[in-house]
C-alpha cells in the first residue's frame, strides 16, 4: 500500500493529508487563530469542586475552565501522598473529589482533549511527554508497549530494553516507531525527555498560576516525530522553509528518512489540488457520499451520535438481490471506515446497512468494517448488529471533527439545515398584515420580503393580494428584495395611498432604462424578469438574455409590476 504525507503551508494555516493508495484518509489543520492545546501542560487553579459531578473545574488560562474527572484527581492525590492510592488490603481507596481537591488549590495538569463547542478542555494529572520512540510518564512508575506492535518477541525485547533505561519512579511507553530500534536510540530519546521534564519542573517554580509550563510542537514537527516512518513512501511539502526544517529534524531523529522528503514547487497547480486533497475535503463536508459502484452513504452528525445510512443508489447488480446488497454493504463498510478517519468522527456511530437475509453476509460486512477500522490509531470498537438490525460502534473522540472545524452553524436555520417554506411564510405574513390593519389607522402598507415569498403573497395576476386588500380594507404593496433573509419580513411604510404610490412604483409608462435580465419568467420563459429595488419588470422576449444588460422601454405600469419591451 502506497502511503504519502502531503503538507500545504499557507500564510496563516498549515494543512496536512495522509494518502493511502492516492486516497485521502486523514486530514490535519492548524491555524494561527486556533492554537492546539492538546498535550500542553499547565499550572492551574481549582475553581470549582463539584461532588455531584465527581469532577472539578480548573482554570488553566484558557477561555473556559478545564474539566478534571475524579479518577484523575485521585491520581494527583496518590502522587502528592507518595503512595499508590491503595489501602493495606491492596484495594483502591474509594475517595470523593472533595476529599482530594479544594477550591483555590494549585495543580499541574495536561490537556487530553481539545475544547469542543461549549465544552472546555479535558485535563488529566498523569503527565506524558512524547518523544520519537518513547513517551515519558514522570508521575507514573509503569512500562507500556504500543498495541500496534504485535510481534511477541519484539514486544519482549523492547520491554527488557525499556526496563534498563527507565528512570527510577517514572514510567515509559514504547511507541510504534520504536519497533526494530536499538538500545542506543531508545536511551538517547529517554535522556532527551528527562531533560524536558527537568526544565518543566524548573519553570513550574517560577510560573504564576494559571500558566503554561510545556507546549507541544507545531503540526509539521509532530508529523515528523509521531508519524513519519518507513511505512510512508514520501513526505511532500510546498514550502522551501518548512522543507529545510523537516530535513533538520530528521538529521536528529531519523537520518535514514531524509531521501523520502520532497519539495513541491509547481506554482501553477496548488499541492492539494494536484494530489486530489482539495476535492476530498469538499466531499468530506457533504452529507451524501457516493460509492464507486453507484451506491451512496448519508452521514448525519448530531450532538449525541452519528448515523450513517447505506443505499444502493444507481447500483443494480448483475446476479441477484442478495449479491447486490452484499457488494454494496462491503464497499460501504470500507468507505465508512475511511470517512470516519477523514472527518475525524468520534463518539457513538450507528450504521444502517442495507438489510441482509444471510447471517454469513452480515458477518462478512462486520469483518470488513473491523479490518478497515484497525488501520488507524484511534481506538474503535465495532459492537455488532443490534436487535433493530443496525451496526453500533464507537470511536475515540479527541478533537473537533472536520465539519466543526471547517464550518459553522447556519445563522439562518440554526444548524437544522431547514427553513420555513414559501407557503408557510406567506400565510404568516398575511396574518401579520391583518393584525397591523386592525391595530393601525392607515390607508396603505408596504411589505418587503424575499422575492420567493413576495411571489406567493401576490399570487397569479395579483389575485392573492387583491383578496387580502378586500379583507383588510387597505392598499397593500409587496416588494421583493434579494437582500432580505428568507424568513425576514419588514413593514417599510405605513401611511397615505398617494405617498406610497409615488414611492412604490419607480417607473412610469414611456420610460427608457437600462436593466439587467435576472431570470426567465416563471410561467412564461420567453419573457425575462428584472427588478428595480424589488419592483418587478416583465420584459417581453428577454428570456434568452439572462445576465445581460438591455435597454428597455416601459410599456405598461401596474402596482406590483411593469411590462416592458427590448430596444437593444
Amino acid at each position: 500500500m502506497g502511503k504519502d504525507i502531503i503538507v500545504n503551508c499557507g500564510r496563516r494555516e498549515t494543512r496536512a493529508a495522509f494518502l493511502e493508495d492516492r486516497r485521502v484518509v486523514e486530514v490535519y489543520i492548524e491555524r494561527a487563530t486556533q492554537q492546539r492545546v492538546v498535550g500542553n501542560i499547565y499550572r492551574g487553579r481549582v475553581e470549582n469542586v463539584l461532588p455531584g459531578m465527581s469532577a472539578a473545574f480548573v482554570n488553566i488560562g484558557l477561555e473556559r475552565n478545564a474539566f478534571l474527572y475524579v479518577d484523575d484527581a485521585r491520581d494527583y492525590a496518590k502522587l502528592a501522598e507518595g503512595n499508590d492510592g491503595r489501602s493495606k488490603n491492596g484495594k483502591r481507596k474509594s475517595r470523593r473529589i472533595n476529599d482530594v481537591l479544594r477550591e483555590g488549590q494549585q495543580i499541574i495538569v495536561q490537556v487530553s482533549k481539545e475544547p469542543i463547542g461549549t465544552k472546555g478542555a479535558r485535563v488529566v494529572t498523569n503527565l506524558t511527554i512524547p518523544g520519537r520512540y518513547l513517551v515519558l510518564m514522570p508521575t507514573v512508575d509503569h512500562i507500556g508497549i504500543s498495541r500496534r506492535i504485535q510481534d511477541e518477541k519484539e514486544r519482549e525485547r523492547l520491554k527488557k530494553l525499556t526496563k534498563d533505561i527507565k528512570p527510577p519512579g517514572m514510567g515509559l511507553i514504547v511507541r510504534t516507531l520504536a519497533e526494530g530500534q536499538c538500545q542506543a536510540e531508545l536511551e538517547q530519546d529517554a535522556q532527551f525527555l528527562i531533560k524536558v521534564w527537568e526544565q518543566l519542573q524548573r519553570r513550574a517554580e517560577r510560573t504564576k498560576t494559571p500558566g503554561l509550563l510545556y507546549k507541544d510542537h507545531d503540526l509539521i514537527y509532530r508529523l515528523v516525530r509521531d508519524c513519519f516512518s518507513r511505512e510512508f513512501n514520501r513526505f511532500i511539502v510546498d514550502s522551501r522553509e518548512e522543507y529545510t526544517k523537516v530535513l533538520e529534524i530528521l538529521d536528529t531523529i531519523a537520518p535514514h528518512l531524509r531521501s523520502r522528503v520532497f519539495y513541491y514547487h509547481d506554482e501553477n497547480i496548488p499541492i492539494f489540488e494536484f494530489y486530489g486533497v482539495e476535492a476530498d475535503l469538499k466531499r468530506a463536508i457533504k452529507r451524501k457520499v457516493w460509492l464507486d459502484n453507484g451506491g451512496y452513504l448519508v452521514i448525519d452528525q448530531t450532538e449525541a451520535l452519528t448515523s450513517i445510512d447505506v443505499n444502493t443508489g444507481k447500483y443494480t447488480g448483475s446476479k441477484n438481490l442478495a449479491d447486490t446488497v452484499l457488494k454494496t454493504n462491503l464497499e460501504a463498510a470500507k468507505e465508512i471506515a475511511r470517512q470516519l478517519r477523514l472527518r475525524d468522527i468520534g463518539g457513538i456511530i450507528i450504521i444502517d446497512f442495507i438489510d441482509m437475509v444471510s447471517p454469513e453476509h452480515e458477518q462478512k460486512v462486520l469483518t470488513t468494517l473491523e479490518q478497515e477500522t484497525k488501520k488507524e490509531k484511534n481506538k474503535t470498537h465495532v459492537l455488532g448488529f443490534t436487535n433493530l438490525g443496525m451496526v453500533e460502534m464507537t470511536r475515540k473522540k479527541t478533537r473537533q471533527n472536520i465539519n466543526d472545524f471547517l464550518q459553522r452553524s447556519c445563522p439562518y436555520c440554526g444548524g437544522t439545515g431547514r427553513v420555513l417554506s414559501e407557503e408557510t411564510l406567506a400565510f404568516s405574513v398575511e396574518r401579520e398584515i391583518m393584525q397591523v390593519a386592525r391595530e393601525h389607522d392607515v390607508e396603505a402598507l408596504m411589505i418587503e420580503v424575499h422575492p420567493s415569498v413576495a411571489s406567493m403573497l401576490i399570487g397569479a395576476g395579483g389575485a392573492n393580494l387583491a383578496q387580502l386588500e378586500a379583507i383588510t380594507g387597505k392598499t397593500i404593496y409587496v416588494r421583493g428584495s434579494d437582500y432580505r433573509h428568507w424568513e425576514e419580513v419588514e413593514i417599510v411604510y405605513a401611511g397615505s395611498k398617494e405617498a406610497l404610490a409615488a414611492m412604490a412604483v419607480p417607473v412610469k409608462q414611456g420610460d427608457v432604462i437600462d436593466l439587467e435580465i435576472e431570470e426567465p419568467h416563471l410561467t412564461n420563459p420567453e419573457d425575462g424578469i428584472s427588478r428595480l429595488h424589488g419592483y418587478v419588470v416583465d420584459i417581453e422576449g428577454a428570456g434568452r438574455h439572462v445576465g445581460q444588460k438591455l435597454k428597455v422601454e416601459i410599456t405598461k405600469v401596474f402596482r406590483t409590476f411593469a411590462k416592458g419591451r427590448m430596444l437593444s
